[in-house]
């Protein structure tokens, strides 16, 4: 029998969770991953889950790679931050010529890392030349290759443009040596991330080593995963994430309320309030995951059919990973206000969690203009844009 597209990886995430939360404490401490988490990712090819198989990837659909960032968040959620960041990047090599997607990738421990869309690539003879500094490089302390993306400016000077007249994004990658890197990841939640910022001086990048952004007609694999943008894909992968510390400290508190009583006070278990906080809770928690979970699997069951990610997809995508995302806040607030006092202590993991999920509250992928674009796509649509139906 065949084996799925990311067989196994859900397994080994669940694996190595011990490991990862064993290594937890350090990988605060220092604001990275450790080095025996990054070679338990590498050995056991989770970097890899988004990559094309037909460089040694795993091509896993999406529900498979969610469910691995998931089972990674519940130990540590800056491992799995890292962990879908640059799985999410490596889909990059789908576009890319297979030689230079194997240069970059084809190594277990080839790993690219970018920041957010900023700067301008000059182009030149054979390739690009680009000075820079681009911020928010999550995972970028385990890369081994960088990337950026960037507008195309021409040698007269002029920006290029696409068909539609907006301005051409191409993706760069270049070797992490040929960049310098700081130290700017002094924050109060996702610390072991690293996410720091790199600059490049008057660096030359060889046409080969681009790609257009997301351009679905410069693909040069065909599988349907390729049909997801990085910036949809990235969306998934952080609400999974979400829902893995939402998890976690939800079951840290139910742990804590079968045990916990108070001078004076009812035993946390036998409080009512108590009880009724937890029941809600977690009907909202599996109500998050049970709708993000539907709406990527029927998204990812059409792409199949029909080669094609609809625009009622994308919305419906995008609309999920950000609600999810929300909900899973909402989730840990109340998991870090029902444990009381017990929650600020360091040793009990509530504090880094409640830091944690704000943390990925606040950036891009759960940003509220999400809400805006949604509705405005329901209130233009000639017919209303339809939520899942598994």
């Amino acid at each position: 029998m065949n084996k799925l597209p990311g067989f196994g990886l859900i397994e080994r995430a669940k694996a190595l969770a011990p490991l990862i939360a064993q290594e937890a404490d350090e990988i605060e401490r220092t604001r990275r991953l450790t080095p025996p988490v990054v070679a338990a990712l590498i050995e056991n090819g989770l970097y890899r889950a988004l990559l094309p198989q037909s460089i040694g990837g795993a091509e896993a659909p999406p529900e498979i790679f969610m469910q691995m960032l998931e089972e990674v968040a519940k130990a540590d959620a800056s491992t799995a931050w890292c962990l879908g960041q640059c799985s999410v990047c490596a889909m990059t090599a789908a576009y890319l010529d297979q030689d230079v997607a194997r240069e970059i990738f084809g190594a277990p421990d080839g790993i690219l890392a970018w920041g957010a869309i900023a700067h301008e690539v000059h182009v030149v003879p054979g390739g690009f030349r680009i000075t820079a500094r681009w911020d928010f490089a999550s995972g970028s302390r385990q890369a081994n290759w960088l990337g950026a993306h960037v507008q195309v400016v021409e040698a007269d000077g002029t920006k290029r443009l696409k068909q539609n007249g907006t301005p051409e994004i191409r993706t760069i990658v270049f070797p992490a040596t040929s960049a310098t890197m700081y130290d700017v990841w002094d924050v109060i939640g996702l610390s072991g991330t690293g996410t720091d910022s790199y600059s490049v001086e008057n660096l030359f990048i060889p046409e080969k080593f681009t790609a257009l952004r997301d351009d679905f007609t410069a693909l040069r694999e065909k599988g349907p995963l390729y049909g997801i943008t990085t910036y949809t894909m990235f969306g998934l992968g952080f609400a999974a994430i979400s829902l893995g510390v939402a998890r976690a400290t939800l079951d840290a508190a139910i742990e804590l309320a079968r045990g916990k009583a108070s001078v004076g006070l009812k035993a946390m278990r036998e409080n009512n309030a108590v009880q009724g906080l937890i029941g809600r809770t977690e009907g909202n928690l599996r109500a998050a995951r049970a709708y993000l979970y539907a709406t990527a699997t029927e998204a990812w069951r059409d792409l199949n059919h029909t080669g094609k990610l609809t625009e009622d997809h994308r919305t419906a995508l995008r609309l999920a990973s950000t609600w999810t995302i929300h909900q899973s806040s909402q989730v840990v607030d109340a998991a870090y206000h029902m444990a009381g006092a017990t929650a600020v202590f360091r040793a009990n993991k509530f504090e880094r969690r409640f830091r944690d999920m704000h943390a990925i509250g606040q950036q891009i992928q759960a940003r509220d203009t999400h809400y805006e674009d949604v509705g405005k796509v329901i209130l233009t649509a000639a017919v209303l844009p339809r939520g899942p139906t598994t």
